[in-house]
């Protein structure tokens, strides 16, 4: 007759993080007031990158020189155009000895302007867009944006531009059909139901004169008077509508986050903050926040680029080390988000291999599509690692999977990674409504990454 005891040895029990510790809470909630203050500060790549490079120089961190050498300690980062940064702190260990690598991506869905996006029809002005990355296009419409980018003018100059953040600030509007009359629009499938081309943003209804495009007019005159930038400057400008709401807490006992972007900040912000706490590491530690990973990593600020390559090639030779031998001994852990278990919609889960939320860091061996198509597929030895990095470092963590099999699919920076020839898994924390103008996530697992990825630079 089995034992209680022997029983309990052999099952995988799945705990609740603060069931495991209540005493947890404090610390997670802590820490997620300086997440919540870096999602509202860091809506774009662009303003992400300068968030982590100013923290990154508080923190010690220089900028890299290839032509000094580096030893033990040193902490460098590199900015790839503005729009992602790759930083490391030198280990003891030669790069032989291969490196700890997490990568997270700072990009998000968004609603991008088109490069001629000004224009006026029936007494209101428009900006005509083109969303970026995959979006469910009906769900911005009837919500409060905010204008975030850079332009570039035609004097030489650089604007900034951040509007709809402020307190008291005007925000933008797509407006959607009134139901009273919509039936046509019912009648078409969710996704049919709001076109790509259908996303036109509101910015403006007073006239200047009384002449065609009047309308038009009046906005550019204003543009004109704040940032001194006319239409022919939008023609190079990078431009985004973004949701203007601000990270907030979820339910009574506070204990979740929503908010735009936390597809990937959520997991770039403890990349960071472990970083940062990494002193004197065995193995060199590296950090990369990317770009364009939504619509593929393609682009030279993207994973697909020779820029990770080139930094990390370096860092081998400064040392006096062969960058292919540094390659095959080291590992990563693809920070990304996973799609959490939604009771909402269960016929799309597989409940048994997902992810559930304040469950802790959610291990994904692969992602991909169907047959697992598309996929990097992380080796049991990799996992088995992972595995004892958390148990000695009393890390909550889990297993998941997207969802049902046959029900779609998701991919992640590994596949670019693997092409490095560097071991990777997927790691992060689990949210719901993934993709959507505002995400949700557990405070519990958002902390629990932290520890996880501190742990992980730690390990010798």
């Amino acid at each position: 007759m089995m034992t209680e005891e022997q029983a309990k040895s052999l099952l995988l029990k799945q705990e609740n993080v603060y069931t495991r510790d209540p005493q947890l809470r404090e610390p997670a909630f802590a820490y997620c007031e300086g997440y919540k203050a870096f999602l509202n500060a860091a809506k774009t790549e662009r303003e992400a990158v300068e968030w982590a490079v100013r923290e990154a120089e508080a923190n010690g961190f220089v900028p890299y020189d290839p032509t000094v050498s580096c030893k033990p300690g040193d902490r460098v980062y590199r900015v790839n155009r503005g729009k992602s940064v790759m930083l490391a702190v030198i280990g003891t260990d030669a790069p032989e000895a291969g490196f700890s690598i997490v990568v997270s991506h700072i990009d998000s869905p968004r609603l991008d302007l088109k490069q001629r996006p000004l224009y006026e029809t029936a007494g209101i002005s428009y900006f005509k867009t083109h969303y970026y990355g995959g979006i469910k296009k009906y769900q911005w419409t009837a919500l409060p944006l905010a204008l975030h980018g850079t332009v570039m003018t035609e004097s030489g100059g650089r604007v900034d531009v951040r509007v709809g953040e402020a307190e008291g600030e005007p925000v933008f509007f797509i407006s959607d059909l009134m139901p009273h009359i919509a039936k046509d629009q019912y009648e078409k499938k969710l996704g049919d139901a709001i076109s790509g081309e259908g996303l036109n943003i509101i910015n403006g209804s007073l006239p200047l004169g009384e002449g065609g495009d009047a309308v038009k007019l009046g906005i550019l005159a204003l543009l004109h008077e704040k940032y001194g930038i006319t239409e022919a400057d939008l023609r190079t400008a990078e431009l985004s509508a973004v949701p203007a709401q601000k990270a907030v807490d979820v339910g009574f006992d506070a204990s979740m986050i929503a908010a735009y972007g936390q597809d990937d900040r959520v997991c770039a912000y403890p990349s960071l903050t472990a970083l940062f706490e990494t002193k004197a590491p065995a193995r060199t530690c590296v950090v990369v926040l990317a770009d364009k990973e939504e619509i593929g990593s393609e682009g030279v600020t993207g994973l697909r680029s020779a820029a990770l390559a080139h930094f990390l090639t370096s860092l081998c030779e400064n040392r006096g080390a062969d960058y292919k031998t540094c390659f095959a001994a080291s590992d990563c852990l693809s920070a990304d988000v996973g799609g959490a278990y939604d009771p909402c919609y269960a016929e799309a889960y597989e409940a048994g291999n997902s992810a559930y939320l304040n469950h802790g860091v959610a291990v994904m061996k692969y992602t991909g599509a169907r047959g697992k198509s598309g996929s990097s597929d992380a080796s049991a030895e990799l996992l088995a690692k992972l595995a004892r990095i958390f148990r000695e470092n009393d890390v909550v963590w889990q297993t998941g999977e997207y969802g049902k099999v046959d029900q779609g699919g998701a991919g992640t920076v590994a596949t670019e990674i693997a092409m490095l020839n560097i071991s990777v898994v997927d790691t992060g924390v689990p949210i719901l409504s993934m993709h959507s103008p505002v995400e949700l996530a557990a405070k519990a697992d958002i902390y629990m990454l932290h520890r996880a990825l501190a742990a992980y630079f730690a390990d010798r």
